[in-house]
């Protein structure tokens, strides 16, 4: 079945050698979002025995907690994506093949690498930031877009569903609708 191959086992050792916590993921995601992003997909697909497993959810709710920026927002876009091409959980399928039996395993479905719940907090997080950035309109604008570009590439891969953000991110693109990815990102509302 799933699980680490002795590769993956050795990095997930030095990952916790190298003393990564939840409380200092943030500090990665800043400065090296790409060994984030090979870290969280171990510590996500960590078997569910493991005392790693224990922690998966630490480990999320700091990255959603995280505060909005091109890093996190690339972090998040990763393992989001990584869930719906691999079909979440445990190993990686293998070209494909087995896709259909890993789908039911055990007791149901496989849970996605990144919880929907997760991505729906962080998007909250970074709306939230949006809103409080109107000390500085230039970098509120250029944060605006970046939030519109990131929940259209979200909706367009089916990783969120646009019932379950509609009120907010609707409200969102109603307060920003000078900023033409948010009226676009309205458009896009309205027509699913």
């Amino acid at each position: 079945g799933g699980g680490h191959t002795q590769g993956e086992q050795r990095a997930l050792r030095l990952i916790f050698e190298s003393g990564l916590t939840p409380h200092n993921l943030p500090r990665l995601v800043d400065k090296n979002p790409i060994v984030a992003i090979e870290s969280l997909i171990l510590i996500l697909t960590a078997p569910e025995k493991s005392s790693t497993a224990r922690n998966k959810n630490e480990y999320l709710s700091a990255l959603a907690g995280m505060d909005m920026s091109i890093h996190s927002m690339e972090v998040v876009n990763r393992l989001a994506t990584h869930s719906a091409r691999a079909g979440g959980g445990g190993a990686r399928i293998a070209a494909g093949k087995q896709q259909k039996q890993t789908l039911h395993r055990g007791e149901g479905e496989i849970q996605p690498l990144l919880h929907p719940e997760y991505i729906h907090l962080y998007i909250s997080t970074c709306i939230s930031s949006c809103e409080s950035m109107s000390y500085d309109r230039h970098l509120q604008n250029k944060s605006v877009r970046l939030l519109c570009v990131f929940l259209q590439s979200l909706i367009r891969n089916g990783i969120v569903s646009v019932e379950d953000l509609f009120v907010e991110v609707q409200a969102f693109c109603i307060e920003f609708s000078r900023i033409r990815e948010a009226a676009t990102l309205f458009q896009i509302l309205k027509s699913r």
